[in-house]
């Protein structure tokens, strides 16, 4: 059982001991949208105590990612995939050395809860009665490209293309089997714990599924730069990495001068 008044009493023990910065700045922050629970618990924590006001702009990677690009103000990036972050940067659009590697995640599919159609692999999905499929925008969004290279790589994005069902975002293509509207769904792990109304009916292993990865960086336009260095480094510190882990998120270890570069990003399970 989750206990947020006990994380969240151990995240503003945190910042009561850091050093003060500059109070009262309104930081806007971008992320993914399959980031929104995990990281709405860690601001309010950052914010009670700080009186820093955080903001989010959530949606999909890709749309956000635009949005910089156009000239949107923005403090900080959190993305659901190195593509959009490496774009950024070759634009020179981050701070210099503020980006890293943040989280992991994994890829399950998920079917209607109690699960009307058995589906216990990737191949069963090719059943007559299985008609829709929910999947993020394989195109643009990162957990569509995604699904999209882990069927590839099984040999099944062709004989499934007809059923496939592509949606806004990652968190769409959960309400779409939440609501009964498909008979199935590729979503986040994360994403499918945080509902009731979803069985997980296959994990797709780490090993052998798509590298998942969620780098996180400062805008090298961002109005409040210093802080937002500041709530950057918070979201790494281990009341935060706590948060994440019970959201299911799989926490990035820290790069240090001994970890040898090959190794790299590694993961804590």
């Amino acid at each position: 059982m989750r206990r947020p008044f006990l994380r969240r009493t151990a995240l503003v023990a945190l910042l009561a001991a850091a050093p003060s910065a500059a109070r009262g700045d309104e930081l806007l922050v971008f992320a993914a949208i399959s980031l929104t629970d995990a990281l709405q618990e860690c601001a309010a924590a950052w914010s009670a105590d700080s009186h820093h006001v955080v903001r989010f702009n959530l949606a999909s990677s890709s749309t956000l990612a635009l949005q910089i690009q156009s000239g949107a103000p923005a403090d900080v990036f959190l993305s659901a995939d190195d593509a959009k972050m490496d774009a950024l940067e070759a634009q020179q659009l981050l701070a210099a050395g503020t980006r890293r590697a943040l989280l992991a995640n994994r890829l399950v599919i998920v079917v209607p809860a109690p699960g009307a159609v058995a589906v216990r692999s990737p191949r069963d999905l090719l059943q007559n009665t299985v008609r829709r499929i929910a999947i993020a925008e394989p195109q643009t969004v990162p957990a569509g490209i995604y699904a999209q290279s882990y069927l590839a790589s099984a040999g099944l994005w062709l004989p499934l293309r007809d059923k496939l069902v592509p949606v806004e975002n990652a968190r769409a293509a959960l309400a779409a089997v939440e609501s009964g509207n498909v008979d199935a769904g590729f979503v986040y792990m994360t994403d499918a714990r945080m509902s009731s109304r979803v069985v997980v009916a296959y994990e797709v292993p780490v090993a052998g599924g798509p590298r998942i990865s969620y780098p996180a960086a400062v805008l090298a336009a961002a109005p409040h730069g210093e802080t937002a260095r500041r709530f950057l480094a918070f979201l790494e510190s281990e009341p935060c990495r706590s948060v994440f882990q019970e959201y299911g998120f799989i926490v990035v270890t820290p790069v240090t001068a001994e970890t040898p570069p090959d190794s790299l990003p590694r993961v804590h399970y």
